[in-house]
């Protein structure tokens, strides 16, 4: 394969660390009017489905505050509305009258239902990249090389890259927790990798279009693939806003009334207690 033609920069390993690490430190709350696109694998069809485009509103406000609301195309109505506090998360599925509340710990076994195998976490980990923890966590430099397209050819070209490989610790010893690729063009992280304890891949993620949000330079479009459970989102923003306040009513989700608890964890349902008012929309 051809070799890229772009003019290519040079960072260390400290200095890659250091720009995650800053931008990781400054962001504090992002809201974000979002476009999703996503899709599914029909495992039995041998077949990628896609859904149709939807639009959303993400919050997010560190360390552990997220909230998501999907709207349905054109009629505008909440298709689905998910809160989660790092620990634990309820998702209110209106369409369905289903109320869904379990932790953020992902099921040994996916179930045949995505909207089952969703979490909070698939998508704070994705959007935001967290920090290299110094003291707790390993970073190791590797030269690697990706296939882009060439800016004056247009056609595919191999390009070097870099890539940190984090390295994390538990009780049971290392293991290798996310691997990031900087593209040698801009240096900034066009692709992430995260990796459970048994060495799967468990997120593959793209970024692209970074732009200039009040000084902070983030991606456009975040495209999240998880093979396990076999479905795939791209986030696109339209507007948004970092570090402006986020209350904590706005990271509240009131069960709907007449909808069916079912707890994720345990597999068990409930009747639903009729409530007397909705939660308060994002503001």
């Amino acid at each position: 394969m051809r070799t890229s033609t772009a003019t290519l920069k040079d960072a260390t390993l400290e200095q890659l660390v250091e720009s995650i690490n800053t931008t990781a430190e400054k962001l504090k709350t992002l809201k974000a009017t979002v476009d999703i696109d996503s899709s599914i694998l029909e495992e039995k069809k041998n077949r990628v489905k896609d859904n149709p485009q939807v639009a959303g509103v993400i919050l997010v406000r560190k360390p552990e505050m997220l909230r998501m609301r999907i709207y349905v195309p054109v009629l505008h109505n909440v298709m689905a509305d998910m809160v989660s506090n790092g620990k634990n998360f309820e998702l209110a599925s209106p369409i369905k009258s289903k109320f869904y509340v379990g932790s953020n710990q992902q099921p040994v076994k996916p179930s045949p239902q995505p909207l089952e195998n969703l979490r909070p976490q698939h998508i704070s980990d994705a959007l935001l990249l967290k920090p290299i923890e110094e003291g707790k966590q390993i970073a190791v430099l590797e030269n690697t090389t990706e296939v882009v397209k060439d800016p004056k050819t247009h056609k595919d070209v191999e390009q070097l890259a870099y890539t940190v490989l984090v390295v994390d610790k538990d009780n049971a010893g290392h293991y290798l927790s996310r691997k990031i690729v900087f593209s040698r063009t801009d240096l900034l992280p066009h692709e992430q990798s995260i990796y459970n304890r048994q060495g799967q891949l468990v997120t593959f993620v793209r970024y692209e279009n970074f732009s200039d949000y009040s000084g902070l330079l983030l991606p456009a479009i975040v495209a999240i693939q998880r093979p396990i459970e076999g479905y795939a989102i791209t986030i696109s923003m339209v507007k948004v806003d970092v570090n402006v306040p986020l209350a904590d009513d706005q990271f509240v989700l009131t069960q709907p009334p007449g909808s069916q608890v079912i707890n994720l964890d345990t597999k068990s349902s409930a009747s639903a207690i009729p409530e007397e008012e909705s939660k308060k929309p994002p503001q």
